[in-house]
C-alpha cells in the first residue's frame, strides 16, 4: 500500500524541475553565444582573405583531434555558424531574442528564410508562440510569412479602435489541413474536427487563446441560442466568439455575430474584461465584399477563411516577389 507523500514534497519536486529547466536554458544560451562567436571569427577571416574554405576544413579536423568527444563542429556546421553570425551581426541588438531558441530552430529559419524580414518574422513568432521544431517547420510549409504579408487580417474599424494590437494577433486565413476534411464537408464535420483536434487548432490560433466552450449557450428574451466556439484571449483580455461557415462569406452573417457579441458583453463578460471580438471563419471570401461589409460595422468583428490544404508556396513566393517589386517601384517614384 502506497503512502500519500506530504504536500511539501511536491513543492521540492517543483523546485528541482524548475532548476533543471533553467540549467537547460543556460546551456542553450551558452552554446548559441559560442556558435555566434565562432561564426564571427570565421566570417571576418574569410572576408579579410586570411582564410579560404580549405582552412575551415583544417579547423574542423583540428577540433576533432584536440577536443576528444566534441561533436557538432564539422566543416558544414562551422559554415552554418558563419551563416548564423552574418544573419545576426549586431549581437547586442538581437541576442535577447536569438538566445531563446535552440540551434535546430535557428538552422530551420536560416535555411528556409529567403529575406531578412522573413527571418525576423519567424524568429519573433517562434519565441513568442514557443513553437516546437515540428511546429516551426509546419509554419514554413504553410507559407505563414507570405500569407501574412500578402493578406493581412480583415478587421472592422472598431476592432482597431478597441484592440489596436488585434491586427497582429488574428490572421486573414487559418490552415486546418490536419483535419483531413474532404472537399465537400458540412459545418458539423468542420465543428467536430476542430473539437477533436483542439490542440492543433489552438496552436494555429496562437498561444494566448484559451478554449471556453463549444455551442456556447446564449439566452436572450426567453429564447435559447448557441454560438459555435468560444475562446478567451489572455493578451487582449477578452472573449473571442468564432462562428463557422462552410460556404463563402455573406454580409448578412455579420448580423448574427453582432447579436452574439452583444449578448456576451451584457451577460458573460466580467467587469475587468474588454469587449468581446467576433470571428467569422468561412471557407472562402471576396475581399471587396468583406471590405464593404466591415467598413461601417459598429461591432468588433473580423472575417477570415479556413484552408483545408497546404497552400502553393511557390505561387505565394512569386506573388510576394511581385509585391516587393511594386512597393520598391512606388517608393522610387515617390522620391522623384
Amino acid at each position: 500500500m502506497s503512502i500519500q507523500p506530504p504536500a511539501d514534497f511536491s513543492e521540492i519536486a517543483q523546485l528541482i524541475a524548475t532548476a533543471k529547466q533553467r540549467a537547460v536554458q543556460a546551456v542553450n544560451t551558452t552554446l548559441i553565444e559560442l556558435y555566434w562567436q565562432i561564426g564571427e571569427r570565421i566570417s571576418r577571416r574569410i572576408a579579410a582573405s586570411e582564410w579560404g574554405n580549405g582552412v575551415v576544413e583544417q579547423l574542423a579536423r583540428y577540433l576533432a583531434q584536440t577536443q576528444p568527444g566534441l561533436r557538432g563542429f564539422t566543416r558544414a556546421n562551422l559554415f552554418r555558424m558563419r551563416q548564423f553570425y552574418e544573419a545576426y551581426p549586431d549581437w547586442e541588438f538581437v541576442s535577447p531574442l536569438v538566445r531563446q531558441l535552440p540551434w535546430t530552430h535557428h538552422l530551420i529559419i536560416l535555411n528556409q528564410s529567403k529575406r531578412p524580414e522573413e527571418r525576423a518574422f519567424y524568429l519573433r513568432l517562434a519565441v513568442q508562440e514557443k513553437w516546437s521544431k515540428r511546429q516551426l517547420e509546419r509554419q514554413f510549409k504553410a507559407a505563414l510569412f507570405e500569407r501574412t504579408v500578402l493578406s493581412p487580417a480583415k478587421v472592422s474599424p472598431l476592432v482597431t479602435q478597441i484592440h489596436p494590437e488585434a491586427a497582429s494577433i488574428f490572421r486573414d486565413s487559418y490552415l486546418v489541413e490536419f483535419l483531413e476534411l474532404p472537399d465537400s464537408h458540412a459545418e458539423a464535420d468542420l465543428h467536430r474536427g476542430l473539437l477533436a483536434r483542439l490542440k492543433e487548432f489552438l496552436i494555429e490560433l496562437g498561444r494566448d487563446f484559451c478554449f471556453v466552450g463549444s455551442e456556447y449557450p446564449v439566452q436572450v428574451g426567453g429564447r435559447d441560442f448557441s454560438l459555435d466556439l468560444l475562446f478567451f484571449h489572455r493578451g487582449l483580455n477578452c472573449l473571442v466568439a468564432i462562428e463557422l461557415k462552410v460556404g463563402r462569406f455573406e454580409p448578412e452573417y455579420l448580423g448574427k455575430l453582432n447579436f452574439y457579441l452583444e449578448a456576451l458583453d451584457r451577460d458573460a463578460k466580467k467587469p475587468h474584461e474588454n469587449p468581446a471580438i467576433g470571428v467569422l471563419l468561412c471557407a472562402s471570401k471576396d475581399d471587396e465584399v468583406v471590405e464593404y461589409a466591415l467598413s461601417r460595422s459598429t461591432s468588433p468583428a473580423l472575417i477570415a477563411e479556413y484552408q483545408t490544404q497546404l497552400p502553393d508556396k511557390a505561387l505565394l513566393q512569386a506573388k510576394l516577389h511581385e509585391f516587393y517589386l511594386q512597393n520598391a517601384s512606388e517608393a522610387a517614384d515617390g522620391d522623384e
